[in-house]
């Protein structure tokens, strides 16, 4: 009896010791899972030094280096400039070329201009020695019309006439050819003009041939 009562005490024990532990789970598994966690603990303790030894690793390297510049990229570069000279130097060319041409054709110009006007003053002297019968006559007006075309194609290339008779005398346009004393007070005036000047837009092709009065 008393062998009895033990053995059921000790199943009544047993079955409260179950009753406590969680279901599914026997100590036996526990002791299993013991040595699971632990390496776990181990494992994140490792990976966790790996990543401080690479972040000091990386703090060490040495900072990068610059570029060596590409010798194809300065090569483009001289290409370049030299390409920009050159078309400075031949826009300067240019521009001198232009001046020179436009100087030359004005020298031209005026060489041409100066063989004319003793052609225009031989009209001028002979309209002017006509009467007033002879200047009706169809060949004094044909003389006098081309005349006028003639003065007219001047003025369009730029020939103008100086203005002499009344004007003060400018060394720059008149040529004193004689000179008349006067007590009116007026110095330095043109009196009469014996040749007409011209000039070429701003050049003087030839002077007037005045008297001034002083």
């Amino acid at each position: 009896m008393i062998e009895i009562k033990e053995e059921a005490d000790e199943m009544a024990e047993k079955e409260k010791t179950e009753e406590k532990m969680p279901k599914n789970e026997t100590p036996d598994q526990d002791k299993e899972k013991e040595p699971d966690i632990k390496e776990n603990e181990e494992q994140s303790e490792k990976s966790a030094e790996k990543e401080a030894d690479t972040s000091q690793k990386k703090s060490k390297k040495k900072p990068l280096q610059k570029k060596k510049p590409d010798p194809r990229d300065e090569k483009i570069k001289e290409l370049e400039d030299k390409v920009l000279r050159n078309l400075a130097e031949f826009e300067n060319f240019r521009n001198r070329s232009e001046k020179e041409k436009a100087a030359s054709f004005d020298m031209g110009a005026k060489s041409v201009i100066e063989k004319i006007l003793p052609v225009v003053d031989s009209f001028e002297r002979g309209l002017e020695g006509l009467s007033d019968e002879e200047k009706e006559s169809p060949f004094a007006k044909g003389i006098e019309a081309v005349y006028k075309q003639m003065m007219s194609s001047l003025s369009e290339v730029g020939v103008t006439p100086i203005e002499a008779v009344g004007q003060t005398f400018d060394p720059n346009l008149h040529s004193a050819m004689m000179h008349e004393e006067d007590d009116s007070g007026e110095e330095s005036k043109v009196v009469q003009e014996f040749q007409k000047g011209y000039m070429y837009k701003e050049t003087v092709v030839r002077y007037s041939m005045v008297k001034v009065l002083n």
